[in-house]
């Protein structure tokens, strides 16, 4: 559905990604591991059309995306679970969910599916968003990503930060968007969940892809992990 070939990308002057190669078949969970400041949130960027394209392509579903802004983007099916959540917190939670809501390529999400999804929402619908706390402020960030009825759902640390109940929610939440055949982009520091739910791994360091493969690979491979994802 997805591919990123040799991508490079920065801020201004400053250059992040190196040469990033990625892929993401359709209906596929695929992670992308990396410590802080290698590069994770910049290829999001800029697959997103947030940051531009310096060298390399991108490509969804046979249409390339180099110089496409954001909301043209986003309207080709690709959803977003920023980093930070970034919720209209003026806005109630319903107003929210509508700000996003579209349906421009036949699926399935409306606003009570989110609410089946998320019933805290629904408790909180005529709610400001500000006042929500930081995982219900989560479950709408994600709830308002599935309103646009992406066909690739990118998340970016989705569960940072998050109690662990919550963040309980939210794996189970992205299982049953799996075995619905969601495809998906993840970002997290969750070996173990992700683990369970991924069907293949990209690890990036300081703006590279240095390896790629299954949870199984990963986890027959202790040394990976403490070279590339180890503190």
């Amino acid at each position: 559905m997805l591919q990123a070939e040799n991508l490079q990308s920065g801020y201004g002057a400053s250059k992040v990604l190196f040469g990033v190669n990625l892929e993401i078949p359709s209906h596929a969970v695929v992670s992308l591991l990396g410590r802080n400041g290698m590069g994770k949130t910049t290829t999001v960027r800029t697959i997103m059309g947030m940051l531009p394209i310096q060298g390399g392509s991108v490509t969804f579903d046979g249409q390339r995306l180099n110089g496409f802004r954001p909301h043209r983007i986003a309207r080709l099916g690709l959803g977003l679970v920023p980093e930070g959540r970034r919720v209209f917190g003026s806005l109630t939670v319903h107003e929210n969910l509508v700000a996003t809501s579209r349906n421009e390529h036949g699926g399935s999400w409306s606003m009570e599916r989110v609410f089946e999804l998320f019933p805290r929402l629904k408790e909180r619908r005529n709610q400001s968003a500000r006042t929500l706390s930081g995982g219900e402020q989560q479950m709408l960030a994600i709830g308002r990503a599935l309103l646009t009825n992406p066909r690739l759902l990118i998340l970016d640390e989705a569960t940072e930060g998050l109690a662990p109940v919550i963040r309980q929610e939210i794996w189970a939440c992205l299982n049953q968007l799996k075995s619905e055949g969601q495809t998906i982009l993840l970002i997290d520091k969750n070996l173990k969940e992700l683990n369970h739910l991924v069907d293949r791994h990209y690890m990036i360091e300081k703006g590279r892809i240095v390896w790629n493969g299954t949870s199984e690979e990963l986890m027959s491979q202790p040394e990976l992990v403490n070279q590339y994802l180890g503190v």
